[in-house]
């Protein structure tokens, strides 16, 4: 490897602006010192011997600490003394030629690593694949945003170089590009530098106290009843003396605990639980949101994340947060300044389908070079979650029912083997969300979007003494969400799992099926044969042919029970293959253009 190669790599932080000299010219200059050495001591060769011994001495590297210092901002020359009573003679002037040519080329590598896209720059000594990695990051700054695009998928695609790098990339890279790097399948976890350290925590504090003290500083403005109920008795009811009963975690006391109590216990959710929830509402409004990141909130979530490593509900909040606050686009620097894109790229390479479909909600906001489209919180996009040059013909919504949820209600029916099997995580044997397994592997031009939406049976406001909202405001609020995220623009199929015949659910029944015969929807109907059971005492036929009937498209009748309608037993069974079928003849026109 050459000199110069060697200062590219290894030298990141000096720069001045002397241009590049050319690799010969050092040793023309070690030639031409020899020469005058050797014309003063008129023969004195062994003299001229030693010399030129120790003129290879100063210049020797030590190349076994370079290469394993190639991370770093520095390289190893040995020292010269400051004694000036040491620096006379001919080994002297020698040294000092040296010393100025090594400085031209660390003054070089400087200016490439300052401004690495220059012009000049082009025709630098470098090793070929060194020279490959430059210009994939000048690429990926171009104008032209298709040749920004290309880079990163060459980028992404490259598995051959060295770690040293890829951490060239990592610092060099502009956030564009990080971002399309960790929504990119196939790319290395080392692209991505590891978070900025995390401030000290306050004397005498702890992040439960801080996360209350978040919470606290936020505007309890344009929120809805139920949002400041929990705010409220979050703040107020809790004590020490209760986080030392409970085991050092915070839970509701007071009079919080009699009114839970008659829920049948006490909530086993601390006041961290429900300060993320609450700041979750916080975060759905965009001035909140600023104050959330100038109060340090992206530093305190990223550290409550890490600390609850073991804890997938805590970590689904604080991605439900940070979701949130990547759709304001003037908090993305800030968002990844953090460190928080680093920490998503690995969540993306996770086997958990619910932790992924997060992560790839919070890319998706952050990347506005692929998508225009922003993802509200409970709308999860469960394919593509990557970039992809696959075009999208047409969208599959899954809307689950009362008590349902997005990820759950569409997991593959239960069984004694199954649950055992679940722990290897192999998705050919069990799936926690059919959609996303094989619906995506067998019709991968659809975008498939899961949501979760708030329901009286099923979240917190359950437990809220406050006026709940109607089924006409709930939806409105969807469609809200989903117009946001491009719903609407393509063809686009509706899968929903119901809980039977309540006089709201009939009056929506009703309105749907006056619509559909409008516009000559296509309709498909599975119902239930077997009766559901509730504890192990109650037996109940949940939605009975006769309800389930619509009166439009067909009714297929299924041996099993309300909550497995929605849950094949795997990938050959009836209830999947019948419904690909139904999503490819609809859809044929539109999948084959």
């Amino acid at each position: 490897m050459s000199l110069a190669a060697y200062c590219v790599i290894c030298c990141r932080r000096i720069g001045t602006s002397t241009p590049p000299p050319k690799r010969d010219t050092y040793w023309r200059e070690i030639r031409n010192i020899i020469k005058f050495t050797g014309s003063l001591l008129l023969g004195g060769s062994l003299f001229l011997t030693y010399e030129v011994l120790a003129l290879k001495k100063s210049l020797t590297l030590d190349t076994q600490v370079v290469e394993r210092e190639k991370m770093k901002s520095y390289i190893y020359l040995h020292t010269v003394s400051l004694d000036n009573r040491e620096n006379h003679g001919i080994v002297y002037q020698a040294r000092k030629e040296l010393h100025k040519a090594v400085r031209k080329v660390l003054t070089t590598s400087a200016k490439i690593l300052r401004n690495p896209f220059a012009t000049p720059f082009s025709t630098v000594d470098i090793e070929d694949h060194e020279c490959a990695l430059w210009l994939l990051l000048r690429k990926s700054r171009s104008g032209d945003k298709i040749e920004r695009l290309e880079a990163v998928q060459e980028m992404s695609e490259t598995h051959q170089w060295h770690d040293y790098q890829y951490r060239i990339i990592a610092q060099a890279c502009d956030p564009r590009v990080l971002i399309g790097l960790a929504r990119s399948k196939e790319s290395d976890l080392r692209f991505f530098l590891p978070p900025p350290p995390l401030p000290s925590l306050k004397e005498d504090s702890s992040i439960e106290e801080e996360l209350r003290q978040l919470l606290a500083s936020l505007p309890q403005t344009e929120l809805d009843e139920c949002t400041q109920y929990f705010t409220s008795l979050a703040l107020n009811e809790s004590s020490q003396s209760l986080a030392a009963q409970k085991g050092g975690l915070w839970c509701f006391g007071g009079n919080g605990l009699p009114y839970a109590e008659s829920f049948g216990e006490v909530p086993s959710a601390t006041v961290e639980m429900f300060c993320l929830e609450a700041i979750v509402k916080h975060s759905e409004i965009s001035t909140h949101c600023d104050k959330i990141k100038a109060n340090g909130g992206l530093q305190l979530l990223q550290r409550l994340y890490q600390f609850h490593k073991d804890c997938p509900k805590v970590q689904r909040n604080i991605m439900r947060i940070i979701g949130n606050m990547a759709l304001n686009e003037h908090l993305h620097s800030a968002i990844v300044r953090s460190g928080w894109v680093s920490i998503v790229a690995e969540a993306m390479k996770s086997h958990h389908i619910m932790k992924v479909s997060h992560a790839a909600r919070i890319l998706a906001n952050l990347d506005r070079e692929t998508v225009q489209e922003k993802y509200q919180d409970g709308v999860y996009v469960l394919h593509p979650q990557h970039r992809t040059s696959q075009p999208i013909k047409a969208d599959v919504l899954f809307i689950h029912g009362l008590m349902g949820a997005a990820f759950k209600t569409w997991r593959q029916q239960d069984s004694e083997q199954v649950v055992i099997e679940k722990a290897l995580e192999d998705e050919d044997r069990y799936t926690t969300c059919w959609p996303k397994t094989w619906l995506a592997r067998d019709c991968p031009a659809l975008r498939i979007i899961s949501v979760e939406y708030d329901t009286t049976l099923s979240d917190w406001r359950a437990r809220c003494p406050m006026e709940r909202k109607s089924i006409a405001f709930r939806s409105n609020e969807l469609l809200r969400k989903l117009r946001a995220a491009g719903v609407g623009d393509r063809p686009m199929i509706w899968i929903s799992h119901s809980m039977g015949d309540s006089p709201a659910l009939k009056a929506l029944q009703d309105d749907f099926l006056e619509f559909a015969k409008d516009k000559n929807f296509q309709v498909l109907s599975f119902v239930e044969t077997l009766p559901t059971y509730i504890g192990s005492m109650i037996k109940l036929h949940v939605v009975p042919v006769e309800s389930a009937d619509l009166g439009i498209g067909d009714l297929i009748p299924v041996d099993v029970n309300h909550l497995n309608i929605c849950k094949p037993k795997k990938k050959d069974a009836f209830l999947y293959q019948r419904t690909l079928r139904f999503i490819r003849e609809t859809l044929a026109k539109d999948l084959e253009n």
